[in-house]
């Protein structure tokens, strides 16, 4: 059976069905980078709520600046814009329910005036961003705005038809700011430290560029807050799909699978409203630096320590890197000496537990995340969330050899071939510079550690770190993963 509104009265228990009316919802919302996670995290978040009668103004318009985006559009679209939400938990079974928060989306390719109308439309008082690591357009190694990206430049010489997410949103705040509108929070919900404070310098180096008095009003008006969000949302696959159809009977073009664990906490600074999302398990805080700081370091962390190796020895996804006892030892390891001791305490949290659950949730068997999904743009996720730990490494005079396995393993990884000799696409937008860096094997410690936009500069500086990377390479090279995590591991 097709998922659309007419056939929601002919789905029953154990599904869990919208408890609101659509025609009683209104936009509050708009979502620019309309995924899995989003789906899986702020649009379960607000459907919780509109479920129990509440923030019925608040439904999301999503947005695909993308031409990619289109075929999730169109996969909406056809199923009045539901879709279904499946867990996955090894203990917890599958609980599946059917989303409606998501009300409509529009496509910057299609209309760029009807995006900007609806930006500026003073109903839509949050923003949202999930556009990745690399949607923010800054440089990692010297957090300057990348203002020669062609896009950036496009829309700074044709603001009426932007491209660029920040041409988007000036476009409408200048609207906005012309008819005496308020304001919107911008809201990004993406996995990169100080979400919030990132997306704010963004803007406002746009802004200043285009229009000064424009980014001192934005400055005066608009709230970033930061975020720390979690669930771990694997790639949709044929195989869930078809899943669905036999155990529910739901044709769904596109459902969103996850784990069960799901979190997130955020500052509450909101300039013209927002959800009571703190109703349904949103923790609410002045400052998200202690939450982001554990989860980014010890989760995203120990994916990138977890999933290049994995990958090099052949395994496909991330329960079965976890079943190997030196790669989970490895990883725990990591997380007790190299990285715990770098954090604050958070607030709340247990730290031993907390690494605990992450080892469990790696080991979801059920959810089947996909280390191609892990290992994908580490040109841009090594920055945030492994380049800080060494850095922090090399100044407190730590033990270096763990941590340089990680970035030898995605330099071998690089190269495009495992352990078993089956070669692979590298998913980086930054794919062929990266592989030029490992080309010439006799200058990969300069060429790829000297990458200033993806190490900074402290790391080639140091000739201890420079050593351990080399070392560990040639391990990898000459003995495999196994014995090199068991040289490191004795």
């Amino acid at each position: 059976m097709k998922l659309n509104r007419q056939h929601l009265d002919r789905l029953a228990a154990p599904i869990a069905l919208p408890a609101y009316r659509a025609d009683a919802t209104q936009q509050g919302i708009v979502h620019i980078g309309v995924g899995g996670f989003h789906r899986a995290h702020q649009a379960f978040y607000t459907e919780a709520l509109m479920n129990q009668g509440e923030a019925l103004d608040w439904s999301i318009c999503g947005v695909g600046l993308r031409g990619a985006d289109r075929a999730m559009r169109d996969a909406l679209a056809a199923q009045d814009y539901l879709y279904t939400l499946v867990e996955l938990g090894d203990d917890t079974g599958n609980a599946v329910q059917v989303v409606g928060a998501i009300s409509g989306m529009l496509l910057a390719e299609d209309s760029p005036q009807a995006l900007i109308d609806k930006l500026a439309d003073p109903a839509i008082r949050i923003v949202s961003l999930t556009i990745t690591e690399g949607g923010y357009c800054m440089d990692d190694s010297s957090g300057e705005f990348l203002a020669q990206l062609p896009d950036i430049q496009h829309d700074l010489a044709h603001p009426e038809a932007p491209r660029s997410v920040f041409g988007f949103l000036c476009a409408a705040l200048a609207r906005r700011r012309a008819a005496g509108t308020p304001a919107f929070t911008l809201m990004s919900c993406d996995n990169l430290p100080h979400n919030g404070t990132v997306t704010r310098k963004a803007l406002l180096s746009f802004a200043n560029l285009a229009d000064p008095g424009l980014a001192a009003w934005i400055e005066a008006n608009v709230s970033f807050p930061n975020a720390m969000v979690d669930r771990i949302t694997p790639m949709t696959s044929e195989a869930h799909r078809q899943q669905l159809v036999e155990r529910h009977g739901i044709e769904d073009a596109w459902p969103v699978v996850c784990e069960p664990f799901v979190q997130w906490v955020l500052e509450d600074k909101f300039v013209n409203g927002r959800p009571a999302w703190e109703k349904v398990g949103v923790q609410f805080t002045d400052d998200v630096t202690p939450y982001e700081e554990m989860k980014i370091k010890l989760l995203n962390g120990g994916h990138m320590a977890l999933t290049y190796l994995g990958f090099l020895k052949g395994y496909r996804f991330v329960h079965e890197a976890m079943g190997d006892p030196l790669l989970r030892r490895y990883l725990r390891t990591f997380m007790d000496l190299d990285v715990t001791p770098q954090l604050a305490p958070v607030p709340g949290i247990d730290l031993e537990s907390y690494k605990d659950t992450l080892i469990e949730r790696f080991s979801n068997q059920a959810i089947a995340d996909q280390l191609e999904r892990i290992c994908s743009d580490g040109s841009s996720k090594l920055p945030k969330f492994i380049v800080p730990t060494l850095n922090w490494l090399i100044d407190d005079e730590r033990a270096l050899e763990r941590a340089a396995l990680v970035v030898a393993a995605w330099a071998l990884y690089l190269e495009g071939v495992d352990e078993r000799g089956v070669r692979f696409a590298i998913a980086d937008p930054r794919a062929a510079e990266c592989q030029q860096l490992v080309a010439d094997r006799e200058q990969i410690s300069a060429r790829l550690l000297g990458a200033e936009a993806i190490f900074g500069t402290a790391i080639p500086r140091s000739p201890a770190f420079v050593a351990a990377f080399q070392r560990n390479l040639d391990s990898l090279r000459s003995q495999g993963v196994t014995a090199t995590l068991e040289t490191l591991l004795a």
